[in-house]
């Protein structure tokens, strides 16, 4: 284990640890988190997101942030990412009983709020099915759109301020491994289970797992991009 893979634990871990050593420090947080919900969102996913592109370059190439990387701009992205994340949560975790209250199942609202049952992880099962089939496919094809376009502006922040060419990016993604792998197998396989697990938490922490999964994904495609 290198320096760097030791600096970057301690960051890690050191972002959670206070939280269990402080009430006071905790009740912010879940106080943040309802109140001040995109803006918290944008935070938790500018750093944890991040932070796993991060591992998941150390993982293929050797280094945390190589040559253009572009650390403050993917973290900008990842931050206006996490606000859609956001969005899309509260349009298909509100939506998704309603449409599940037409078709007779009973008291959607009481389930949801309620402990984890069956009915429960039914509809919290729904919800990440049709969040990840409708939503989900957005979200990756713009992230590969703005990562192609930090890496052509050479990591540079300014790049931020350029309307990025998508005709091309598009052109250039390589469609076999962006649908053969990224959409076909990490959306049932992963996306959808581990967010129906997202649903069946409070809240506050729907987003702080969400932005935790986008770590742990980022160490599974660099693994399967390592091994290929």
């Amino acid at each position: 284990m290198k320096r760097s893979d030791i600096i970057f634990l301690l960051v890690f871990t050191g972002l959670f640890i206070p939280f269990f050593l402080s009430h006071r420090l905790y009740d912010s947080f879940l106080w943040f988190s309802r109140e001040w919900a995109f803006t918290a969102s944008f935070i938790k996913f500018a750093i944890l997101a991040t932070m796993g592109e991060m591992l998941g370059s150390r993982i293929k190439g050797g280094a945390y942030i190589p040559k253009n990387f572009g650390l403050i701009p993917r973290a900008l992205v990842w931050g206006f990412l996490g606000m859609t994340v956001k969005a899309a949560f509260v349009i298909f975790s509100g939506g998704v009983p309603l449409i599940a209250g037409h078709l007779g199942m009973e008291d959607t609202a009481a389930v949801m709020a309620g402990g984890v049952t069956a009915p429960k992880v039914l509809l919290s099962f729904c919800i990440s099915f049709f969040l990840n089939i409708f939503y989900a496919p957005v979200l990756m094809v713009t992230h590969r759109v703005t990562d192609t376009h930090i890496a052509a502006s050479r990591g540079e922040a300014s790049g931020l301020f350029r309307m990025p060419d998508v005709t091309a990016i598009l052109k250039a993604i390589d469609w076999n491994s962006m649908w053969g792998y990224v959409l076909k197998r990490t959306i049932p396989f992963f996306w959808i289970p581990a967010q129906t697990v997202t649903f069946l938490l409070p809240p506050e922490f729907q987003i702080l797992f969400a932005a935790i999964l986008s770590t742990v994904l980022g160490v599974i495609l660099a693994f399967s991009a390592r091994s290929r």
